[in-house]
């Protein structure tokens, strides 16, 4: 990314102050890690590529940690941290995977420029990946603004986006719940344009299923993809007081990646 205005809109959408860690993940040349660099206390910024770590070291950034690694083989850093980075769009829904997967992590808030069409996926109001609904119990997802591939060198074939990702105060299902929750997320979701009678059934019972309806305010007809955060949690809360444990879907082991 080459446009200062737009790096400044980038970095600007988190608050960051000198006792924050922050992690960059794909630093290239260093366009937003020279700005971390002034405003964190820590900036670990992760580059693969051996001609960009050489430029990063010229610079020499005295607050910035540069980690010369593939992005999806490093480690977490093990205190709270922020995320600002410009993604490499070939590994979008992995890197996602490996911030979000785990909410028991340090991750606390970041900003992230992605391609165009997986931001639109991550916050859609129509969720179609268990794993999206698994992640937003925990993390608010906003899609800020489109950016133009010409802001790029060289440009990409599409278009990118910003979104923001901000840890919820109160997460709507409890941490330790998280992959209870999942396996439920992931059985409704098998065919995301089900109705809920037909979603829910193997877990709740017809009579529960009405009366989930009933709470939830929704038509019979209403696709599952199109619950709301809200909703879900009402559903899984039901599910931990009224439904014996031995009905409780289980999330599948290849699918807990990053965790």
């Amino acid at each position: 990314m080459h446009n200062k205005k737009q790096i400044k809109e980038v970095i600007n959408q988190v608050n960051i102050g000198n006792t924050d860690t922050v992690l960059e993940l794909g630093a290239g040349k260093g366009a937003l890690t020279s700005i971390l660099n002034q405003r964190a206390r820590k900036v670990l910024a992760v580059e693969y590529d051996s001609k960009f770590v050489e430029v990063l070291k010229q610079k020499n950034l005295q607050n910035t940690k540069i980690i010369h690694q593939d992005i999806l083989k490093i480690h977490l850093p093990k205190e709270k941290f922020i995320v600002v980075s410009n993604i490499p769009f070939s590994i979008t829904t992995p890197i996602m995977k490996m911030l979000l997967n785990n909410p028991s992590n340090g991750f606390q808030s970041g900003v992230l420029v992605m391609e165009k069409g997986a931001a639109k996926r991550f916050t859609s109001k129509f969720v179609k990946d268990s794993y999206v609904v698994a992640w937003r119990m925990y993390f608010d997802i906003r899609y800020i603004k489109e950016i133009s591939r010409k802001n790029f060198s060289p440009p990409p074939k599409v278009d990118a986006a910003m979104i923001t990702i901000k840890r919820k105060a109160k997460p709507i299902v409890p941490i330790k719940d998280y992959l209870n929750f999942w396996g439920l997320a992931d059985y409704v979701l098998k065919e995301p344009r089900l109705s809920i009678d037909f979603a829910l059934r193997g877990v709740f019972t017809p009579t529960q299923i009405n009366h989930l309806k009933r709470n939830l305010g929704i038509k019979q007809d209403f696709p599952v993809a199109f619950l709301s955060e809200l909703q879900w949690g009402f559903i899984f809360e039901t599910m931990v007081q009224h439904v014996p444990k031995f009905r409780w879907p289980k999330i599948k082991k290849e699918k807990l990646d990053y965790i």
